[in-house]
């Protein structure tokens, strides 16, 4: 896994072992499943939801007819993404049962023909080529190789169709990126106790966010994966990273990455 220098995670680090992060994470999602979103949203100040909407308009593809979300966890995207793609189908995959059994009353009641799918995400339960366009939003920090998991998006993705990743980035101001950690590093597991019932899970988010490739290592990643025209836009006071990529219409090679001006 990639990783980018760290001087400010807390010395009592919960993060598994490579060998041992899926289990770890499979478990973890499992006990919060059914807080999850409420965590979310409380976590984010509700903007998440915006952040999601952002990024579904960016990769709309006109007559889009497959679209998946990777991780999709309680399915919060896949309502999203059948707004911005009217008539796609909508699939969401993720590894942990759990999190997608949280999410079913939601699928039932705000989708047309979405559905979910269990799977891993480095190693797709789909043909190739079979979608026009993927999101993936807060996952990438849970698998145990990103790598294989933008080449497993690009391999289940058309030449031409379009991915959108959300996930954490650090600010770059001072100020803002001292109360971010500080937020994110003190006050968010005490919220995880309190709401959720696990403070280890919510110390797990921001630890794995602090060894998370920044928005330049990352999209460099993407462009080794099979995509290209990589660019990112900064959100969130620059707390959130949105990377866009379009899918080589060949084998993989050299791309251009840049950020979206603000």
């Amino acid at each position: 896994m990639h990783t980018a220098p760290n001087s400010t995670a807390p010395a009592l680090s919960v993060l598994p072992t490579a060998e041992e992060k899926a289990t770890y994470v499979n478990q973890m999602f499992s006990t919060i499943a059914p807080r999850y979103d409420l965590m979310n949203r409380l976590m984010t100040f509700g903007l998440d939801q915006g952040w999601r909407r952002w990024a579904a308009r960016t990769i709309a593809a006109p007559g889009a007819t497959h679209v998946l979300d990777l991780g999709t966890g309680t399915g919060d995207f896949l309502p999203i993404l059948e707004q911005a793609m009217p008539g796609a189908l909508v699939t969401g995959v993720d590894f942990t049962y759990a999190m997608m059994a949280a999410g079913q009353t939601r699928l039932e009641r705000q989708t047309r023909q979405a559905a979910f799918v269990n799977g891993d995400a480095l190693e797709l339960p789909f043909t190739a080529a079979a979608f026009d366009a993927v999101t993936t939003g807060f996952t990438m920090r849970n698998v145990a190789d990103i790598g294989q998991a933008f080449r497993e998006m690009a391999r289940v993705t058309r030449p031409g169709g379009k991915l959108a990743c959300l996930e954490v980035a650090r600010p770059k101001n001072p100020l803002v990126r001292w109360g971010h950690q500080l937020y994110f590093n003190n006050i968010v597991p005490i919220i995880g106790q309190i709401v959720g019932g696990n403070a280890e899970a919510y110390t797990y988010l921001p630890q794995s966010a602090s060894i998370f490739p920044p928005p330049p290592e990352l999209a460099r990643i993407i462009g080794a994966a099979g995509w290209h025209t990589v660019s990112w836009k900064l959100l969130g006071l620059g707390a959130v990273a949105v990377h866009i990529a379009t899918r080589n219409n060949a084998d993989p090679s050299p791309s251009n990455h840049q950020a979206i001006p603000e």
